[in-house]
């Protein structure tokens, strides 16, 4: 409750060492907070929590890089379709981004090297950001690879999972490689569900991953009709 008055509501409730966003929950009052709280200890004795204020209505956009410990090379930068607080796993997005000025660009790049350098990160490493009035913050960091890895390879045909684990083995450096991601427009990452196999699940989105899967969606430019309906049905459920 004092961490609360500290950070004002919506918060951002998330327990540690979890996969998926289990037990995430963005809350809006000191009831709700108390409530979650509580079934979380309960569900997962001794678990540590972290509570974020949330940023509401920012965009949410990630980067992929390999990192030998002395050099950084971006992979790929996503951009989320839906608004930041929904599971990135259940998000569409976009490579490259659509809607990010040069300045948002430079600090996500930015971010990205300084923080892989100063993890001393040898292979893969996936960041996520959230960005409100121009300025980018750090939802998290993860050192190793994420499921956009496959996706941004598969889009640039470029094979980065064999690179960094040469990087890994210490047979390469990330500048032995000579990079070429060859895409013509844009790819969006969309999610698959089942809720049609799970009856009783809650179909609302949020910060737990409920998708089952995905698939790449290949466009020419934005004006097409995918896109457009993609982007027009975009929802962000708080909690009431």
């Amino acid at each position: 409750m004092a961490v609360a008055d500290k950070l004002d509501f919506p918060i951002l409730v998330r327990p540690s060492y979890v996969l998926g966003g289990q037990g995430m929950k963005i809350v809006i009052n000191k009831k709700e907070l108390e409530e979650h709280v509580v079934d979380l200890l309960r569900s997962i004795p001794g678990n540590k929590l972290l509570l974020d204020h949330y940023l509401d209505g920012a965009i949410e956009a990630e980067a992929d890089a390999i990192c030998d410990g002395e050099n950084v090379y971006i992979i790929g930068i996503m951009e989320h379709i839906e608004p930041c607080g929904i599971h990135s796993g259940d998000s569409n997005a976009t490579l490259p981004p659509f809607n990010l000025g040069n300045l948002v660009m430079q600090q996500i790049k930015d971010h990205t090297k300084k923080i892989a350098l100063a993890l001393n990160t040898v292979g893969l490493i996936n960041i996520q950001f959230a960005i409100k009035d121009d300025i980018v913050y750090i939802i998290e960091a993860n050192p190793r690879a994420s499921r956009t890895v496959p996706f941004i390879a598969k889009a640039y045909g470029e094979p980065y999972v064999n690179y960094a684990t040469k990087v890994m083995l210490g047979e390469k450096k990330v500048t032995d490689f000579d990079f070429k991601p060859k895409l013509k427009g844009y790819a969006i990452k969309q999610p698959v569900f089942s809720f049609d196999k799970f009856h009783n699940v809650n179909k609302k989105l949020g910060p737990e991953m409920k998708s089952t899967g995905e698939s790449i969606l290949f466009i020419d430019d934005l004006k097409d009709d995918e896109f457009y309906n993609l982007y027009s049905r975009r929802k962000m459920y708080l909690s009431k």
